[in-house]
């Protein structure tokens, strides 16, 4: 695949350019403009090098989704300064990690996260400025976000970009701190299927002859799914509308989906699939979703009953499962529309995608055998700061590079690959592997189980014995001979639970992926 000399800059400013007045961004009953758009970010942009910030320098996001997010992603894009994503759950020493980690020179955080700023800035002698979102009334150290964005000249900043400038996803693992996954501006534009032939000019030209769609990204941005998302739809054209909350609220995402006609929706899997269908079960009239022509999902298991069910309320939807990281895109995809079954976690082979075993050899299809899911082509240069790292998941294997990491998968007889899980979070109960993403999706189809995460405790007899805590459906109880009975009919018994433990506690991330940690704290407090 050619690889386009392209950055995100220039394409969003091609994008103003040809749409100045369509909406870019609606946030409740706040609609920002491309024009608008266009002109905070370039502000914004200003003012950060205004600060003393460079090409290259890091600025840390510390915020949840809102337009400031996009805005301050655009400037960063247009500047040359590398975007860093912080999970607003991260406190502490993760949050100080990540910050000093990065090499962060500006830091962006929500006024309502001053009190762990304030706590953390004697030590972080990088950062250069601090932008509040909000009234920030504890310190005295941070200029008002708002001000940067409407203050100062709104033309771009005279800087030439490159498709090699960058910007980080840090990824949260089981063990250890969160790593930065370094991505080059054109290779994420590759991924996402620009060629070289489509310049910012002509990429302008025909975003101005083909609006983009409405586009609501349910999930966090400071995730890979959710920027993805809102990137691709955006220099596309289109018109991103956020949640004005900050927990996911299921009939606020219906309303909004109804209120502004949204034709794509973005979630993670069962997390957030659960409580839409909670809503829709009760209240299936409320709103009209016929709107909908694509729900799309990545980055955690979506089970096949519940993508079924939601196909009942979204009439005219196709649901698009797609599976990935933030190391790498398009390993895998699987496509479900109204009267159709594909089972959980099976997916259709992305392009330039194998599955090798651990000693790198080619695992066949139908064999039975686990491999671990590579890809070529564009990719992430690597980890920031961890060559080790980077050496491990992006091998060389026969003179061509690989992005691998961790997934596991079989190849069946047809070429289809189904997906076991990450190799970090395998188990090992006398001898034998077990993937916890196998043993929660068997789990997920009694119907009396919300929720469910399998972890590997250590145990004298088994190494580990598999262990799955389990949230019940409101007023229902858990039966131990019930789930055995169901388990038994597909899945080999050295992979049932050895225990269980019944929690009313969440035990998610915000984007959806079980927290492997969290989960284990509330086992070890048994």
């Amino acid at each position: 695949m050619a690889v386009p000399d392209l950055n995100f800059g220039d394409l969003l400013e091609a994008v103003a350019e040809s749409i100045p007045d369509r909406p870019a961004i609606i946030y409740g009953d706040h609609l920002v403009s491309w024009r608008e758009f266009d002109q905070r970010s370039n502000r914004l942009a200003r003012n950060l090098a205004a600060a003393g910030l460079k090409p290259g320098s890091k600025v840390a996001f510390y915020l949840r989704n809102s337009p400031a997010y996009l805005e301050l992603f655009s400037a960063c894009a247009k500047g040359r300064f590398t975007h860093v994503n912080v999970n607003y759950r991260y406190v502490d020493h993760e949050l100080f990690h990540i910050l000093d980690n990065s090499d962060a020179e500006a830091v962006v955080f929500d006024a309502s996260y001053a009190e762990q700023i304030q706590s953390l800035q004697p030590r972080l002698s990088k950062v250069k400025t601090y932008l509040a979102l909000g009234e920030d009334t504890l310190n005295d150290f941070s200029e008002d976000f708002e001000t940067a964005c409407c203050e100062g000249d709104d033309s771009s900043l005279d800087v030439q970009r490159s498709g090699d400038d960058q910007y980080f996803m840090y990824t949260g693992g089981t063990t250890g701190y969160p790593k930065a996954v370094v991505w080059r501006h054109k290779d994420r534009i590759a991924v996402i299927g620009m060629t070289d032939a489509q310049d910012a000019q002509s990429h302008g030209r025909q975003v101005k002859a083909s609006p983009g769609p409405a586009v609501l990204p349910a999930c966090p941005l400071m995730h890979s799914t959710g920027l993805t998302t809102a990137m691709v739809t955006l220099v596309s054209g289109g018109c991103i509308v956020l949640l004005p909350n900050e927990t996911f609220d299921a009939e606020l995402c219906l309303s909004e989906i109804a209120r502004h006609k949204v034709e794509r929706v973005a979630i993670v899997g069962d997390a957030f699939s659960i409580p839409i269908l909670d809503f829709l079960r009760q209240f299936s009239d409320r709103y009209d979703l016929s709107c909908v022509q694509l729900i799309s999902s990545a980055g955690a298991m979506w089970s096949e009953p519940r993508k079924r069910e939601l196909l009942d309320y979204f009439p005219n939807a196709t649901l698009s499962d797609s599976l990935g990281s933030s190391e790498g895109s398009k390993l895998g995809s699987s496509v479900m529309k109204k009267g159709e079954s594909i089972g959980t976690a099976s997916f259709i082979v992305g392009p330039s995608v194998k599955v090798f075993s651990e000693d790198f050899k080619e695992v066949e299809p139908g064999s039975g055998e686990a491999g671990m899911i590579a890809k070529a082509g564009p990719m992430p240069l690597g980890y920031y700061k961890d060559e080790t790292g980077t050496e491990k998941t992006f091998p060389t294997i026969d003179g061509v590079r690989y992005s691998m990491a961790g997934d596991w998968c079989r190849i069946e007889k047809d070429g289809t690959m189904t997906l076991l899980g990450r190799g970090n979070n395998c188990i090992n109960t006398g001898g034998e592997k077990v993937y916890p993403e196998e043993v929660e999706e068997g789990l997920k189809q009694v119907p009396e189980i919300l929720d469910v995460a399998v972890i590997g405790m250590p145990d004298e007899r088994w190494g580990q014995a598999i262990t799955a805590l389990v949230r019940m459906q409101q007023g229902q109880k858990f039966d131990e001979d019930k789930v055995t009975l169901h388990l038994s009919t597909g899945l080999a018994r050295y992979k049932h639970p050895k225990v269980y433990k019944v929690v009313k506690e969440d035990f998610r991330h915000d984007n959806g992926k079980i927290n492997y940690r969290f989960a284990r704290q509330m086992l070890d407090a048994v």
